[in-house]
């Protein structure tokens, strides 16, 4: 007990140099990290990137990580690539990661963090958990098989109560089978958080809620660092290569989005009252995220617009910004019947809130055409009948 509290101090007091300590708790690890080791040893050049929501966008245990990997091999150029966006799953990671970091070449060591947002945020049902995180593995292995993969596993009040309970949240249980399945490690930092909490080590406050502070951030960090350096204490053996991971030959899910992109709405027919734009913003009350100001979107407002898509998969959707006039669109598949879909959020009353909805999702592989149109209902929270389009998904 108290070498583990003389621990835990020396990681609330640490500068900002990440220092790795000597204990490893709560991470699965499965494989050795000597690809990535390779790459930034002998190569001196390296592609680090991190995809999650807020967690991963803030300067939280992201920036932490990178220091430490900095420090590791200070003769090699790194490249990071920080592709969390606030509010955002994993379906929608699994459809922007060739966009937001694929695009920018092999990645060699991949962080991935996305189980506080598959739960508060969309609320994912296990197939939902696992389609999405799958997806992104998969895109990642196929884009490099040689990926070194890292899933994180951070906390939200639900959360801790649940693993407090002795119980696993969905989430996490869903992206721990995913990572079982493609032999990947993973950080359970909300287990450790609730083991902590729960030994009076560590508070909640300390920790800093669910966007922790650097505290909690640093906890993280600190399990990755003390893998990473226990498994590279050793000098690299001449002889060691780098090797494909191997993949299971049946997914978890065939429905998996392995094949998600995103594809424009300029490829939309618009059929009536679509525009595409930048919105009038300052007409519109909620808050806005810079990051959705200044692009284009295809909008509507007014009930009976109408628009189609050609699209070629076997799953479509749209990743929109829902925000306090959100409205009901109504989809249909190769002209069968519509179907309702609820665009406002829980988020939706004061913010343009950017999510994912998906149309369909167990097509068959070949051509389909996509029919929205804005329904005359709305959600009793809503003012509007609004849809703004970022882009849609297709897999």
């Amino acid at each position: 007990m108290f070498k583990r509290l003389q621990i835990l101090a020396l990681i609330l007091l640490l500068p900002t140099p990440l220092v790795a300590s000597n204990i490893v708790r709560n991470v699965n690890l499965r494989g050795n990290f000597d690809n990535c080791r390779i790459q930034f040893e002998r190569e001196e050049t390296g592609h680090v990137a991190f995809i999650g929501g807020s967690i991963t966008e803030m300067n939280g245990y992201r920036p932490m990580v990178c220091e430490f990997l900095q420090k590791q091999f200070p003769k090699t150029k790194f490249n990071f690539t920080a592709a969390g966006i606030s509010s955002t799953c994993s379906t929608t990671g699994a459809f922007r990661l060739e966009r937001d970091v694929l695009s920018k070449g092999p990645v060699d060591l991949f962080f991935i963090e996305f189980a506080v947002n598959d739960d508060q945020d969309a609320g994912h049902a296990r197939r939902e958990c696992i389609r999405g995180l799958e997806g992104i593995v998969r895109q990642v292995r196929e884009h490099n098989p040689q990926a070194d993969i890292v899933i994180t596993y951070f906390v939200n009040p639900s959360m801790l109560e649940t693993l407090q309970a002795g119980k696993t949240p969905l989430t996490i249980s869903s992206h721990e089978a995913v990572a079982e399945h493609y032999n990947i490690t993973t950080v359970n930092l909300a287990k450790e958080v609730a083991e902590q909490i729960s030994a009076d080590e560590l508070s909640w406050k300390v920790y800093g809620g669910t966007h922790p502070k650097p505290a909690g951030n640093r906890i993280c960090a600190t399990m990755i660092a003390d893998q990473l350096s226990q498994l590279w204490a050793e000098e690299l053996s001449p002889k060691t290569t780098k090797k494909k991971h191997s993949s299971p030959s049946k997914p978890l899910d065939s429905n998996h989005y392995g094949n998600g992109r995103f594809v424009s709405p300029e490829k939309a027919e618009i059929v009536r009252d679509w525009k595409w734009g930048i919105p009038a913003w300052d007409e519109l009350p909620g808050g806005k995220r810079s990051r959705f100001t200044n692009i284009n979107m295809l909008s509507a407002d007014r009930p009976g617009a109408e628009l189609s898509l050609e699209f070629t998969g076997k799953a479509v959707g749209a990743y929109i910004v829902a925000g306090p006039d959100a409205g009901i669109v109504e989809a249909s598949i190769d002209n069968q019947p519509f179907k309702s879909f609820d665009l406002y959020h829980h988020y939706s009353r004061g913010l343009h809130y950017p999510r994912s909805v998906i149309f369909a999702a167990d097509l068959e592989p070949k051509e389909h055409t996509l029919r929205l149109r804005i329904s005359e209902k709305s959600n009793e929270e809503s003012s509007g009948h609004a849809m703004r389009i970022i882009q849609f998904e297709v897999n």
